[in-house]
C-alpha cells in the first residue's frame, strides 16, 4: 500500500515534514544521510506515544516512514565479474527499505561504495512508501511499563501502524519476489520490516542484543562447547584480548579486554532459548558463539534471523552419529555434501537443490584440524574423513524400521548423521552466507557403540577442547580473507540483489 493509498484511507495523518530525496556518490555521507532520516521518523513515533502515555489526546493517526536507497542504472557493465555483489545484474531502477542504519553503517558504506564504483551513478536517499511500526521505531531492547500503554484508551492500531506479517516474507532471498509493472527491483534480499522483526526476534532467543553479534558465527548442539568458549574468551580477557575487544554473556553482560568480570549488563537467573556469547573484534570481525539445542527447527529459527545481519560465515560444530565401522568416537567429519531429510525448509527450498561445498571454507576447516592434531596429509585420514552428512529430524530413527533409513544413508554414501548439520548449511546456501560443518563422531549406533556415562565424560573432557580450537582457529582463517573472496559466486542465482 503506497502513501496515496494510506491518505486516502485516513482522514487525518500526521507525519515529519516530507523529506527531500537527495543524490550521493560517497558511501559515508549516504549513511550519515540515511541515518538522520532514520533517527527522525522513529523519533516522531516514539515521542507521540509518549504524550499520549502522558495523557494526551490523540490528534489523529501518526506514521513515518522508513528511509531507502535507490539506484537508476542504463548500463549492463560493472567493473569486476568476480564478484559475487556490489552491482546490479540488468539496467533499470533498484531500490531497498533501511532500518537501523547505525547497526548497519560498516555493512551499508561497504555495499553503496561498490555500487557506486561498479556503476558509475550515485544512491538516492529518500523517503519510502512503508510505514515504520511503533514496535520497531522503539527498537529491540525497548521496554514500556503496561501502565503508560493503558493511558491511551484507543487500542494502537488506530493510532500508530504495527508489523505487517502479510509482507515480512523471504520472497526476495527466496527467489520468488516478483516486482509489479513499473516497479522497482530489489537492491538487498531483506526488507526493513524483514530486518525490524528478526532483530527483535534475535533478542528474545538469545538474550543479547543484536549489536554484540559478530561477522562469524558459530553453532553447537552442546552446552560443553559454550562452557568451553566462555573458559577460552574469559581467559582471553584476563590476559589482555589481543585482537579482541570484549566478551558478551546473555544479558549483554560486557566483560571487556584486560578485565576479569563483567562491567556492564545484567546476570540472568534463566538461560533464553538459544543463547549467544560473543568475542569481539572492531568492526564486527570477531566469532559469535550460538547453543541452538536440539533439532532442524531450531536450526532454522536462528539462521533465519542471524541471515539479517549479513554475516561473512557461519559454521557448525557439533556431534554425529559416525555410520562407517572405520570410524572411531571423537574422529572428525567434515561434511563435503548433505542428505536433507530435516523438512524444515521444504517450503523455501526443495530438497532436489544442490548444497555445495564451499571451497574456502573447506580449506580453512581442513587446514586447521591439521595445525591442532598435528597430522597431516595421508595421516589426516586416520582421525578425519570428508564426504556426506544426513541429517534428520527423528531423533530416535533407531527405534523404527532400521531398513528404509539404513538403506537411503548407505545408497546415499553417508558417514555421518545428526539434526542440524543439513538445515544450517541449506539456510547458509538460501541466504548466500558461507557455510560449513566439522562434527565429531560420538556414538556409532549402527554398530552398537553408545556411549556409557564414564566413557561420555572422558569423551567430553578430551574432545570438546580440542574441536572448539579447531572451530576458532578456521574463524580467523576466514575473517582475514578479503569479504569479496569469501563470498562465493556458487551462492548466486540468475538475478540478485546488489548487496550481499
Amino acid at each position: 500500500m503506497d502513501k496515496k493509498t494510506f491518505e486516502q484511507s485516513d482522514a487525518q495523518i500526521l507525519s515529519p515534514e516530507a523529506f527531500e530525496p537527495q543524490s550521493f556518490s560517497n558511501a559515508e555521507a549516504a549513511v550519515d544521510a540515511l541515518k538522520a532520516l532514520y533517527a527522525r521518523n522513529t523519533q516522531f513515533l516514539t515521542d507521540a506515544f509518549k504524550s499520549l502515555g502522558e495523557g494526551g489526546p490523540p490528534r489523529g493517526r501518526y506514521r513515518a516512514y522508513y528511509p531507502q536507497i535507490s539506484i537508476y542504472t542504463a548500463s549492463f557493465s560493472h567493473v569486476d565479474s568476480r564478484l559475487s555483489y556490489g552491482h546490479v545484474t540488468m539496467p533499470g531502477h533498484y531500490t531497498t527499505t533501511i532500518t537501523r542504519p547505525e547497526l548497519f553503517d560498516t555493512y551499508l558504506v561497504d555495499q553503496i561504495g561498490l555500487l557506486t564504483k561498479s556503476h558509475g551513478v550515485p544512491v538516492i536517499v529518500s523517503e519510502s512508501d512503508t510505514p515504520i511500526p511503533l514496535h520497531f521505531a522503539f527498537g529491540e531492547d525497548a521496554y514500556v511499563e503496561a501502565s503508560f500503554a493503558e493511558n491511551i484508551n484507543q487500542p494502537l492500531r488506530d493510532l500508530f501502524d504495527t508489523p505487517d506479517l502479510t509482507t515480512t516474507d523471504d520472497e526476495i532471498a527466496n527467489g520468488s519476489y516478483e516486482p509489479g509493472p513499473g516497479a522497482p527491483s530489489p537492491l538487498a534480499p531483506f526488507t526493513a520490516q524483514r530486518i525490524d522483526y528478526s532483530l527483535a526476534r534475535l533478542s528474545h532467543y538469545t538474550a543479547t542484543s543484536a549489536a554484540h553479534f559478530q561477522n562469524f558465527v558459530l553453532f553447537t548442539n552442546y552446552q560443553f562447547y559454550v562452557d568451553e568458549f566462555c573458559a577460552f574468551a574469559r581467559r582471553l580477557m584476563a590476559d589482555g584480548g589481543g585482537d579482541y575487544e570484549a566478551f558478551v554473556e546473555p544479558g549483554n553482560l560486557i566483560t571487556r579486554a584486560g578485565a576479569e568480570e563483567p562491567s556492564e549488563g545484567v546476570s540472568l537467573s534463566r538461560m533464553p532459548q538459544m543463547p549467544a556469547y560473543h568475542l569481539k573484534k572492531k568492526g564486527h570481525g570477531g566469532i559469535t558463539m550460538v547453543n541452538i539445542g536440539v533439532g532442524p527447527s531450531n536450526a532454522k529459527t536462528i539462521t533465519d534471523h542471524i541471515a539479517v545481519l549479513r554475516p561473512h560465515a557461519w559454521l557448525m560444530l557439533g556431534h554425529c552419529a559416525g555410520l562407517r565401522n572405520s570410524q572411531a568416537l571423537g574422529d572428525y567429519v567434515l561434511a563435503h555434501a548433505y542428505v536433507r531429510e530435516d523438512h524444515v525448509l521444504d517450503d523455501d527450498l526443495p530438497v532436489w537443490v544442490p548444497i555445495p561445498a564451499l571451497a574456502e571454507v573447506q580449506v580453512a576447516l581442513q587446514d586447521s584440524v591439521a595445525e591442532v592434531t598435528g597430522l597431516d596429509g595421508y595421516d589426516l585420514k586416520r582421525i578425519m574423513r570428508t564426504g556426506t552428512v544426513a541429517t534428520i529430524d527423528n531423533r530416535n530413527w533407531e527405534l523404527r524400521d532400521q531398513r528404509g533409513p539404513v538403506k537411503r544413508l548407505s545408497q546415499s554414501r553417508a558417514i555421518a548423521l545428526d539434526m542440524e548439520s543439513a538445515t544450517i548449511a541449506a539456510n547458509g546456501f538460501r541466504f548466500r552466507v558461507p557455510y560449513g560443518t566439522l562434527l565429531c563422531v560420538s556414538d556409532k549406533p549402527l554398530h552398537g557403540e553408545l556411549k556409557l556415562p564414564g566413557m561420555a565424560t572422558a569423551f567430553y573432557r578430551t574432545q570438546v577442547s580440542q574441536h572448539l580450537e579447531i572451530g576458532i582457529r578456521a574463524m580467523e582463517k576466514l575473517a582475514a580473507m578479503p569479504p569479496e573472496r569469501l563470498h562465493s559466486r556458487k551462492l548466486r542465482s540468475f538475478y540478485e540483489t546488489a548487496f550481499q
